[in-house]
């Protein structure tokens, strides 16, 4: 193998990166329970609303680790 076939394997996987954050940002918001899961915070009183998406948190917070994981695994030899 020659010196750029890491490089030509970077530029790939950051390619996949780009597509699927992009993918991701564009349908963020068509998702409906996204960011309505239970045991995602939400407080209101008056003039006053805090909102904090535990739960949301964690499933993107796992879903992210997976694919890093798979990432991870596909540069070991």
């Amino acid at each position: 193998m020659g010196p750029f076939s890491s490089l030509g394997k970077t530029l790939i996987i950051l390619g996949a990166l780009i597509i699927i954050i992009g993918v991701v940002i564009s349908l963020a918001g068509k998702v409906p329970f996204l960011g309505k899961l239970p045991g995602d915070i939400s407080y209101r009183k008056d003039n006053f609303h805090f909102y904090f998406p535990l739960t949301t948190s964690i499933v993107i917070s796992v879903v992210a680790s997976l694919i890093l994981y798979i990432i991870s695994r596909f540069f070991r030899h």
